[in-house]
């Protein structure tokens, strides 16, 4: 005899036509996009320093925006076919990506990786079935990114395999068109000044591309360590990971100049540092590129016109790096560690809160 599941009572909701359609997804994919934006520094002038949290995506990262949008396209033309094999080069963010579109759609991905990535990645990849080939780093630190490059497009080439190239591909910068009306919805009024890490291109670039094309006045402002060859210069090692060119590794097309207004150059003593300070600050824990983009926002906040928007770029979480940018022995060991320079962002940030208690005085007392 077989037994009958009980019967589930019937909601007296069911049948309420004004109520909204039950919000449950099939799938993960399904939850990336609508990302918080946070008020993390506020001046007596009315500038805001907001930052988009990319991290609350699924596999906390950015990068998914755009892993989502390359195998979608990839699909879309045949590259893709059922059962197939991708392979691509990664410090991690783009390879949890891939890796969740992989075992969503099917495929199997082999992601090509160093031990500049942090552990937490590689993890979260093997996690999720990717398989991981794993390179030295160069002598002197810094990231394999040429080598590992090499060795993706040989693999490719032989099994057959997809190979995005998430520097060249153009739906990378595609793939981030949701995030620019999410801004302009969420935000009601335009960002003045959209602040993020070059990296691929992608995030900052796709942007500010479709920012501009829904008729945003933005300027952009790009972030990269210092020691990264995308703004020029001879370059040399970083500890920042998820951005940055190496000597020798040429920039892919998806780095549109043409779309960035300014570029800088940040340590990783200093985002590191900003991390560390936004941590303790405002509770919430951001990669140590975010910590370079926000840390560049700060510093130019003073010289902004009154009442400016700011937006800044975190595209993944501080979860992931534990164990290096928020791990004082990690950071003393490779002589990054400055409590200096955590005390001056601070003091700065400090001013700015009290810039706004200074305002308020001011008005309160003229009126005006």
């Amino acid at each position: 005899m077989t037994a009958q599941l009980p019967r589930m009572r019937e909601s007296p909701l069911l049948h309420d036509d004004s109520l909204p359609r039950e919000n449950v997804v099939r799938h993960v994919s399904e939850l990336i996009g609508s990302t918080p934006l946070l008020e993390l520094v506020r001046t007596g002038t009315g500038t805001r320093l907001l930052v988009k949290l990319e991290q609350f995506n699924p596999t906390g990262s950015a990068k998914v925006r755009m892993a989502r949008e390359m195998v979608l396209a990839a699909e879309r033309s045949g590259e893709l076919r059922p059962g197939g094999h991708i392979v691509e080069p990664t410090s991690g963010n783009t390879g949890t990506g891939l890796a969740l579109m992989a075992l969503e759609r099917g495929y199997t991905f082999t992601a090509v990786v160093d031990d500049h990535a942090a552990k937490d990645k590689l993890r979260a990849m093997k996690a999720m079935g990717a398989q991981l080939v794993s390179l030295p780093c160069p002598p002197g630190g810094g990231p394999s990114t040429v080598e590992r490059r090499r060795v993706a497009t040989e693999l490719a080439a032989r099994t057959g395999a997809f190979r995005p190239d998430q520097h060249n591909n153009p739906h990378n910068n595609a793939g981030y068109r949701d995030l620019a009306s999410e801004l302009l919805t969420d935000l009601r009024t335009d960002v003045d000044y959209l602040v993020g890490a070059v990296g691929t291109g992608g995030s900052l670039c796709g942007t500010v591309e479709e920012l501009r094309r829904l008729g945003s006045g933005v300027r952009a402002i790009g972030v990269e360590p210092e020691g990264s060859i995308i703004f020029g210069g001879v370059g040399g090692s970083y500890w920042q990971t998820g951005a940055g060119s190496p000597p020798g590794f040429p920039v892919g097309r998806n780095v549109e100049y043409d779309a960035i207004d300014e570029g800088c150059r940040v340590g990783d003593i200093d985002a590191f540092a900003t991390a560390r300070v936004v941590a303790k600050r405002a509770g919430i824990l951001l990669g140590g590129t975010a910590g370079a983009a926000v840390h560049a926002a700060l510093r130019r906040l003073v010289h902004l016109p009154a009442a400016s928007t700011v937006v800044v770029l975190a595209c993944d979480a501080g979860e992931k790096y534990l164990d290096t940018v928020y791990n004082e022995e990690w950071l003393l060991q490779r002589g990054l560690y400055d409590e200096a320079a955590q005390q001056r962002i601070a003091r700065l940030w400090r001013a700015y809160d009290e810039s706004v208690l200074l305002a308020a005085f001011d008005t309160e007392q003229t009126g005006a």
